[in-house]
């Protein structure tokens, strides 16, 4: 006798904890009747802006849900009590990053015109019109930079955090401690490094070799910290399995270790390449400040967004200010497209 299974008749998941139609309503009303009270709260405190009115409209929620809790069993209520605590702690993180990339994006938005990014300052001053000069100068040294500084600093990295991690040798320890102390230098005193040496020692002038140097010293924390922390997420079954097949502690880093945490050590490096690239006091004494186009890293000044920004907004008038916001939007930009690239390159063939 054989037994046939109808799919129609299987039983289905129930999914007791999803929400139902009734439910969401509920909380989006709860949601509309705090944000009221909030306007109320702020009619009547003369708490001012959106920050007033956030301030408002979390006391509403925490009350609200107080007061709810008592016509509720106690499940229910911390389950709400949860639900906005949640809430407002992800609105409290997300309010400042909208925040900021609306006033970037609102401020920098006039200095943009159809050769801002193909043109640089070489026969404009920052207080002329807006729709005359650029700063592809400022683009162009920055990624020079940032990839000189990549080059540097990437590979050491990854070796410092396999040395910790994988080789284990009797001077781990110092190197992390090093490691660790490295990210809290100040990126003036790295700045003043590379100044002292090789600016005046090796270069005799500002280079964008120098400016990458400096932030190569910032970057190298952040790519050993990360990509060991990375490193340690491999279980050792796959070390043990590549060594149970005769493979040598070399050929286990770097054909069984390494390819199984590409994605995190291309996220790593990003990271580093996010953290400096903003960086303007170290290239203000290393790579100093040009108004051309110019790819010369090995002798003379360069530009770069960081140091575009400071000059611009030094000038004070209205139009250079507006040049520094625009600036800074190109700067947000990139940053964004470094994230976006590294996670398609560390997703791609991520199940081989």
């Amino acid at each position: 006798m054989t037994t046939t299974f109808v799919p129609d008749k299987l039983v289905k998941p129930a999914r007791p904890w999803r929400r139902t139609h009734r439910s969401i309503l509920a909380m989006l009303g709860f949601i509309a009747i705090a944000g009221l009270s909030s306007t109320g709260i702020v009619a009547v405190t003369g708490l001012a802006g959106p920050l007033g009115w956030y301030v408002g409209f979390v006391f509403s929620l925490a009350v609200f849900g107080f007061l709810g809790s008592f016509f509720r069993d106690r499940v229910v209520a911390v389950d709400l009590f949860a639900t906005v605590l949640i809430c407002t702690a992800f609105m409290t993180v997300l309010i400042p990053w909208v925040s900021i990339f609306y006033s970037v994006i609102k401020r920098g938005a006039p200095a943009f015109y159809k050769g801002y990014l193909t043109t640089d300052m070489l026969v404009t001053s920052s207080g002329e019109a807006l729709n005359l000069g650029g700063l592809s100068h400022a683009i162009v040294g920055t990624l020079l930079m940032l990839a000189i500084a990549a080059l540097i600093c990437i590979p050491l990295g990854i070796i410092a955090a396999i040395y910790i991690v994988e080789i284990k040798g009797r001077f781990a320890g110092a190197v992390r401690f090093l490691t660790q102390a490295m990210s809290g230098v100040p990126s003036i005193v790295a700045g003043l490094f590379i100044y002292s040496t090789l600016v005046i020692l090796v270069f005799h002038s500002f280079s964008g070799i120098a400016g990458a140097c400096a932030l190569a010293i910032l970057m190298l924390p952040t790519v050993t910290r990360t990509a060991e922390e990375v490193l340690k997420l491999v279980p050792d079954h796959l070390r043990a399995a590549s060594y149970a097949l005769g493979a040598s502690q070399a050929q286990t880093t770097f054909r069984v270790v390494l390819p199984s945490v590409r994605s995190g050590l291309i996220t790593a490096s990003v990271l580093g390449l996010a953290r400096v690239a903003g960086e303007t006091a170290p290239l203000l004494l290393t790579s100093g400040y040009f108004i051309k186009l110019t790819t010369n890293v090995g002798n003379g000044a360069i530009g770069s967004l960081p140091t575009y920004i400071f000059s611009t907004l030094g000038a004070g008038t209205q139009e250079s200010v507006t040049r520094a916001w625009g600036g800074a939007c190109v700067l947000l930009a990139l940053i964004l497209i470094l994230f976006i690239g590294a996670r398609s390159l560390g997703g791609r063939n991520k199940g081989r």
